[in-house]
């Protein structure tokens, strides 16, 4: 079937429907609520009720809060001007082929680094090479520790968020080429930062930290994360070459560790936005 003259005279494109009915739609996404907390020298949400049933025969409310909550999708425009904005991203980029990455396999844990090898080991493991044009999807098992985790089946952790926002593992500005080189689309992860905290302004935030951090990387602060070069590399190298990403992901993650999925990162159209809470999904076979 060819296009159609639509009524004021221009083109009509006929598109034929997909049906989806036999892929599952798993949630990656975390809550978002007034208890969401935000990041170092950020300020937390607010949520107002501003009509109640009772009284006006509507619910309403009125939201004030940073970017940087919950599952939320930092564009170029957050460390790089001119962007794009979030409303600059296409489409066609947010939703793609993504490879689910865990790092627990091989004993990733609080303070660490991880890096290229970790990603090329788990290549060889699983027979799956991380294509160039793939979204990296990367499961550190943070989110578990974060208190808007609401997907329990597969862990039992309890909250502790001192955990989640300083511990967490991360990399340093040498993975920023490696994404580049292979040609990775955007990055996702299941912790506060695509950093290490401690090449965020964690490190400001929490100086006493900094002995403890230095002995489990065998290394000076300085040496594994260099300022001001080196700082927030993931945002301040990347966001320039088009590289943006997501961050906080989590609900239904656990279910789709190591395999090759559809992945898509869905914010609101915000023009002029640095970042947005977006919701994340995974797409597969029923």
């Amino acid at each position: 079937m060819g296009p159609a003259r639509a009524a004021g005279g221009g083109w009509l494109v006929a598109l034929k429907p997909a049906d989806l009915s036999r892929m599952r739609v798993l949630d990656l996404s975390q809550n978002f609520s007034v208890d969401s907390p935000p990041f170092a020298f950020y300020e937390g949400p607010t949520v107002k009720w501003v009509k109640k049933m009772a009284f006006e025969g509507v619910n309403a409310q009125l939201i004030s809060s940073t970017n940087h909550i919950a599952t939320h999708l930092d564009s170029p425009l957050h460390f790089n001007d001119p962007g794009p904005d979030v409303a600059g991203i296409p489409l066609t980029e947010l939703l793609g082929p993504a490879c689910i990455v865990d790092l627990t396999q091989f004993g990733v844990g609080d303070y660490d680094i991880y890096g290229p090898e970790h990603m090329e080991r788990w290549e060889k493991r699983y027979k799956t090479r991380i294509q160039r044009g793939d979204i990296l999807v990367i499961h550190t098992g943070y989110h578990h520790y974060y208190n808007e985790d609401w997907y329990k089946v597969r862990n039992r952790d309890k909250p502790n968020l001192p955990r989640a926002f300083l511990r967490h593992p991360g990399p340093q500005a040498e993975f920023c080429d490696w994404v580049l080189d292979r040609g990775i689309r955007w990055l996702a992860v299941d912790a506060i930062s695509t950093d290490h905290p401690f090449n965020t302004n964690v490190r400001r935030a929490r100086p006493d930290l900094i002995p403890e951090v230095e002995r489990k990387l065998g290394m000076p602060i300085d040496q594994a994360f260099p300022w001001p070069h080196a700082y927030q590399a993931t945002h301040t190298y990347l966001f320039p070459k088009g590289v943006f990403h997501v961050e906080n992901v989590g609900g239904m993650i656990d279910e789709v560790l190591n395999m090759r999925v559809w992945f898509g990162a869905f914010p609101f159209r915000f023009k002029g936005g640095e970042a947005a809470f977006c919701r994340c999904f995974a797409f597969v076979q029923k």
